[in-house]
């Protein structure tokens, strides 16, 4: 079976030789050379991708721990009662939606009136709470952790990618210069067979 490479390590082997891994005697010398260039990317890659994934998704991860705790500081929530019905807003030149005049109480206890996107069977009376800022008006819920876990995690995952790419863009024009180099061997070796065997030197 294993003369076949239907062994247990055929897979392992078969991948060895397409790296250009394995030990072959048939194998020139810019064979090697390219071989041991992908290995110093292979080893750059990773002796130094896990130390700067794990610093980008920490300051990525402090980043938004700060932001987290600023907008919780500066923002609260209140409960807004719907004052009247049936008016048009819009969100820039895509959509417009249903609002809703509405009252909910501010600073000082003074009341503060404004402008609320409109739910399912909005009717005056209807209450809803609300997130404000510190100038009592409408604004989204503060930053969530799972978000800056995410971010945090999308950042490692970049900051590999990031280093992988000229990692892989070296490789390849290393691999271009030695398939040149390889392609003007075969050409010399060619040459050289038709001197020997006595015939005119390929055109």
């Amino acid at each position: 079976m294993r003369r076949f490479g239907i062994g247990k390590g055929a897979p392992v082997l078969r991948l060895r030789r397409r790296l250009g891994l394995e030990r072959n005697a048939l194998r020139r010398p810019i064979d090697r050379v390219q071989r041991r260039a992908a290995l110093a990317l292979l080893m750059l890659l990773i002796v130094a991708g896990p130390p700067l994934a794990a610093l980008a998704a920490a300051w990525s991860y402090e980043s938004g721990v700060h932001a987290e705790r600023a907008e919780r500081a500066s923002r609260h929530q209140v409960t807004a009662t719907v004052t009247a019905t049936g008016g048009i807003g819009s969100a820039g030149d895509r959509y417009v939606h249903e609002t809703v005049q509405a009252s909910w109480p501010g600073h000082q206890g003074k009341v503060v009136n404004g402008t609320l996107p409109s739910w399912k069977k909005a009717k005056v009376g209807a209450v809803r709470t609300i997130w404000v800022d510190r100038n009592d008006e409408p604004s989204v819920r503060p930053r969530p952790h799972g978000r800056t876990l995410t971010d945090a995690s999308y950042a490692g995952v970049a900051t590999v990618l990031g280093l992988s790419m000229p990692l892989l863009l070296t490789y390849a024009l290393v691999r271009r210069r030695c398939d040149r180099h390889r392609d003007a061997l075969w050409e010399a070796d060619w040459e050289r067979m038709d001197a020997d065997a006595g015939h005119n030197p390929r055109s």
